[in-house]
């Protein structure tokens, strides 16, 4: 008798503990949801900055999760096949050879994958936060915490706000509760200490047409590299390591350039081929490319990357192979003053002291880093032909990237920075991690520098929605006349 009572009291205290544990995982969960729907400030204060999903995930967490709720599993983009650790004393790779022309290649049109959306009896009678809590401990996915609303249907499907071709009159009122939001929480930030000014910001800021604007920035933005005689980097011992000229007189001209995003939509494109068929391609951060040939491409003459990658283990900066073809361009955000003494002595990320090493192991390798000044230069020109204040942030590499090349190229073609009929809530296309403001913007002006660009657009609409193409003239073809008042565009080439 003893004994049968003995085992119904260790069931019944069985039966507490797995009714508790279950209590305490579903209220983290919940207290997680309610964090990340109200404030990013919250949960970074409780949870870390770690927590916090920012335009581009950081670098280290790069994570790919099975469907049917198995285990995450940490994907390094340098163990993927074809890349090795570096080697010092290897000569850095050749480039590819001559090119194809663009016309002799037609990519094959695929079908459009269904996306999957939410539903359930549930997730109409339950609050958000519920519903999220529930999607974060039994989802197939990992999202991010600023995904919309309506997921998929109301962003990314068919007749979601953002249409078949990007708006450019979007603005952050269009985005749902949670990423409206967060990027409210970013336009009152003002870490880098930005002083607005100019005619942008309001309603009735005069919109000015694509040649225009093209003129607006060949004038205001000057695309400057560091250089050696620089202050205060001539009295520093490894001032012989900075370039002796810019990157402009350095590298090209070319006739036709390739800009690669990392957008998850680049996935299944077929675009390989084409990409490749450019003068000069241009990558950004830790996107590879073996494995994914037949949609990015093989050839790599630029590569620029962000502070937060050259400081991050999980990349191996300094060693992989990754990032030893072609030419390194490196940023970091730096104050609005760009005051090269003030950055200096107080980095987002330590990129000087990563550029030194790097160089020690890479001597013969062109690496330069872009002055600050250029990238508010190109912030300036987004706020002042938006209808709202902006986020107070440097813009995204995307954009840095995209103008860099257009000083350096004939005619510039950027992929799925505007998103085609492949648009997705993916990222990246070399991981698995959704969420919307990989997209829209939460911590760069994301959503405004899309319109930006919609705006100086030079081709048809029919390859944003086809290719995810977007066609700019380089500055050298621009004709611009008085104040940037108008421009004749060259695009024979």
């Amino acid at each position: 008798m003893d004994r049968v009572s003995l085992v119904w009291r260790l069931r019944r205290r069985a039966r507490r503990g797995v009714l508790c544990m279950a209590f305490f995982c579903i209220s983290m969960a919940l207290l997680y949801a309610i964090c990340a729907e109200n404030s990013v400030p919250v949960t970074d204060a409780i949870f870390g900055v770690r927590a916090r999903t920012r335009a581009q995930p950081r670098a280290h967490s790069v994570i790919k999760v099975l469907r049917g709720g198995a285990k995450p599993m940490y994907i390094d983009p340098q163990k993927l096949p074809g890349i090795i650790p570096g080697d010092p004393h290897r000569p850095i790779p050749v480039l590819s050879s001559l090119n194809h022309t663009l016309e002799s290649w037609d990519p094959p049109a695929k079908p459009k994958p269904k996306e999957r959306t939410p539903s359930g009896f549930f997730s109409h009678l339950l609050p958000r936060p519920f519903t999220r809590a529930l999607e974060t401990l039994f989802g197939g996915r990992r999202k991010g915490e600023l995904s919309g609303r309506g997921g998929d249907a109301a962003l990314f499907g068919p007749r979601g706000i953002l249409g078949e071709v990007w708006d450019d009159e979007m603005s952050s009122s269009m985005l749902g509760n949670r990423l409206k939001k967060v990027v409210q929480n970013y336009q009152a930030m003002n870490k880098y200490g930005v002083k607005v000014s100019g005619p942008g910001g309001v309603s009735s800021r005069p919109k000015l047409s694509g040649p225009k604007l093209l003129c607006q920035m060949k004038i205001q933005v000057d695309v400057s590299t560091l250089t050696s005689d620089f202050q205060p980097f001539s009295s520093l011992p490894w001032a012989s390591q900075l370039p002796l000229k810019q990157l402009t007189s350095n590298l090209g001209p070319y006739k036709s350039c390739a800009v690669v995003t990392s957008a998850g939509s680049m996935r299944s494109s077929g675009l390989g081929k084409e990409i490749d068929s450019h003068d000069a391609v241009l990558r950004f951060n830790a996107a590879p490319t073996s494995g994914y040939e037949n949609d990015v491409g093989s050839k790599t003459t630029i590569r620029l990357v962000n502070s937060q990658v050259m400081a991050s283990e999980a990349h191996r900066f300094l060693s992989s192979s990754l990032y030893s073809s072609g030419t390194l361009v490196a940023w970091d955000p730096a104050p609005f003053s760009a005051d090269l003494t003030q950055w200096f002595n107080r980095t987002d990320y330590p990129i000087f002291t990563q550029y030194q090493r790097y160089r020690m192991l890479h001597p013969m390798q062109p690496f330069y880093i872009l002055h600050p000044r250029f990238e508010w230069q190109v912030w300036q020109r987004i706020q002042d032909n938006m209808a709202e204040p902006i986020q107070k942030n440097p813009p995204s590499s995307g954009l840095l990237g995209t103008v860099m090349m257009m000083s350096l190229c004939e005619v510039v073609h950027v992929y799925e920075f505007l998103p085609s009929r492949r648009k997705t809530e993916l990222c990246h296309y070399y991981q698995r991690f959704f969420d919307a403001a990989c997209t829209l913007g939460a911590y760069h002006p994301l959503l405004y520098e899309k319109n930006l660009v919609k705006r100086m657009n030079q081709g048809p609409e029919r390859d944003i929605y086809t290719h995810g193409r977007i066609t700019l003239p380089g500055f050298n073809t621009l004709n611009c006349t008085g104040d940037a008042g108008g421009a004749l565009v060259d695009m024979r080439h």
